[in-house]
């Protein structure tokens, strides 16, 4: 059976050479909007974030919030007050921001694996910038829905955090919020940190830079293959560009925007999509937490969840949003 794997993965990458070489012209084509993404969105939206949310856990901000935010996060979620700092980051900061965050709190022993797991789950938000100005305004061409699908996108990971609240539940903290005891945490953390001001601005543009490419080569490969699939498969369009949407998020959204089908449709199509996340996020954060034991099983299922959820409050509510 080893055998015919490792055959099966020889055969599948011979013919990925073969289609690279013999339809070059769309394979690069599919490089050139790739590394258009990579500059216009990607780069600018979570390159100054990489760099500050490196900075700010060094110099405590996670302490600040975690004993601002404990009695919330262990009320609603039954997990550390810590947790808020990956919360409130990955809102503004979007995906695959959240696995980043989570992944530099664990490798300091902030958090262990459980609530690293946790917190991971249902915090895959994706970018508010890209779903009110690229999809709202740049594809779909509608500003109403734009909010709505960020609503809808936004509701389904919180229900997503409440039903995984027994999921190894953190032990109840201290319910009092000390906004003196939130500095004084704080300042511990900071001065216990022996890097220099310069060293650490240094290493998390090193940091930053890294993941940054790592991401544009998960993106670019996911490309790649969505390219290959529709070189070589004869699928329906809306089909097609659904099945593209879940290898590679932003073509596919860009692909259902296109399609001859109501907004309504294409909407649901949208929200789901971009809280499955796509392979290419699913590669994304793998490779971020790859020196982990961070576990990715229950982060796929609650991708599938959250799909499932924030479509369903998309067709519930898109006529009545519609009609405001």
């Amino acid at each position: 059976m080893r055998k015919m794997t490792s055959i099966f993965i020889m055969v599948i990458l011979i013919f990925i050479g073969y289609e690279i070489l013999t339809e070059s012209e769309s394979i690069l084509n599919s490089v050139n909007f790739s590394l258009s993404i990579f500059k216009n969105n990607i780069f600018p939206s979570l390159f100054p974030f990489f760099v500050l949310s490196n900075i700010l856990i060094k110099c405590g901000l996670p302490e600040f919030m975690g004993n601002l935010f404990k009695g919330v996060m262990n009320k609603i979620f039954k997990i550390k007050g810590i947790t808020a700092f990956i919360f409130f980051m990955s809102i503004i900061s979007g995906n695959p921001a959240n696995a980043k965050y989570t992944r530099e709190l664990y490798l300091e022993n902030r958090i262990d694996k459980y609530e690293a797991t946790k917190i991971l789950c249902f915090t895959c938000f994706s970018n508010p910038l890209f779903i009110l100005g690229t999809i709202s305004l740049l594809f779909l061409n509608n500003k109403e829905v734009g909010m709505l699908i960020l609503v809808c996108h936004y509701i389904g990971n919180i229900f997503i955090g409440i039903g995984m609240r027994n999921y190894h539940p953190s032990k109840d903290e201290h319910n009092k919020v000390s906004f003196r005891q939130a500095i004084n945490e704080m300042h511990k953390k900071r001065i216990s940190n022996k890097e220099s001001f310069g060293e650490m601005i240094t290493n998390s543009l090193i940091n930053s830079i890294n993941t940054l490419l790592l991401i544009l080569g998960v993106i670019t490969s996911c490309l790649v293959i969505t390219t290959i699939i529709d070189n070589n498969l004869n699928l329906d369009s809306v089909l097609g560009s659904v099945l593209n949407g879940f290898i590679e998020m932003t073509q596919g959204l860009k692909y259902i925007s296109l399609e001859a089908i109501p907004l309504k449709l294409k909407c649901v199509l949208t929200v789901m999509i971009l809280s499955f996340g796509g392979l290419s996020v699913h590669m994304q954060i793998m490779s971020i937490l790859s020196d982990t034991e961070i576990r990715y099983l229950p982060f796929l299922c609650a991708r599938v969840c959250h799909a499932v959820i924030s479509s369903l409050f998309m067709y519930i509510l898109f006529d009545f949003w519609m009609n405001l």
